[in-house]
């Protein structure tokens, strides 16, 4: 199959690639993570643990990993309106975190607007540039505050 994109074009910048690390272990920086998002204005409407589920169901031997799915109701409405309902297979926006070792979780985000975008899902418009600003400024102020 033939990439429609060459994925070697594509920069952090491109996807809304965001990543930070805590110094803390697995189970509190989920909470910490949770709080952060939830105070930058998303909420938390689904979450679970990949490993866990792994680890059970094929004896993955996987350390910790987390997923945070966050949502900010406005922006994801506005979102559905822009890209004629299309979206939605993207949603929610996840948030993970993995323990890199103990004591160091890695935090990593990308922008489901942004890829959206690329892929063409969504228009390239000023309607789903201001979207993508808005959730890039709620994302960035989550990141500042973890």
């Amino acid at each position: 199959m033939m990439l429609p994109i060459d994925p070697d074009q594509i920069g952090s910048a491109d996807i809304g690639e965001e990543r930070a690390t805590l110094e803390m272990s697995h189970e509190e920086a989920v909470e910490h993570v949770r709080e952060v998002f939830t105070d930058a204005g998303f909420g938390i409407p689904v979450e679970f643990s990949p490993s866990e589920m792994l680890n059970e169901k094929v004896d993955a031997d996987r350390d910790p990993y987390y997923v945070l799915g966050a949502c900010n109701p406005e922006v994801a409405d506005r979102a559905l309106d822009a890209t004629d309902n299309r979206l939605g297979a993207l949603m929610p926006c996840n948030v993970v975190v993995w323990e890199a070792e103990p004591g160091k979780q890695v935090v990593y985000h990308v922008s489901i607007m942004r890829i959206a975008r690329l892929i063409g899902m969504a228009p390239d418009n000023e309607e789903m540039a201001d979207i993508v600003a808005d959730t890039g400024e709620l994302v960035d102020e989550a990141f500042a505050n973890l």
